[in-house]
């Protein structure tokens, strides 16, 4: 399935950072950025998840939502961008 940007987006649940389960519903209403990428410590995914962290109070000013979900066989990231 192929989805462009400003597209509705399926429903879908997946386990967070801290092994919560969250789904797209939780975000009704609020515009959501998703971004994945394929592993940990790299330079693409740390450049990436820094550069959402250090604007995630704009997007918040905005009400849109970046939650992250990072898939390493099965397990969800826990990296943090210092």
């Amino acid at each position: 399935m192929t989805i462009y940007s400003g597209d509705v987006a399926p429903v879908f649940s997946l386990p967070d950072a801290q092994g919560n389960v969250v789904s797209l519903a939780d975000f009704r209403g609020r515009r959501v950025v998703l971004y994945f990428y394929p592993r940990d410590n790299t330079p693409g995914c740390t450049k990436e998840a820094c550069g959402f962290r250090d604007i995630h109070s704009d997007y918040e000013s905005r009400n849109i939502a970046v939650p992250r979900r990072q898939h390493r066989r099965g397990r969800v990231s826990r990296q943090v961008c210092s």
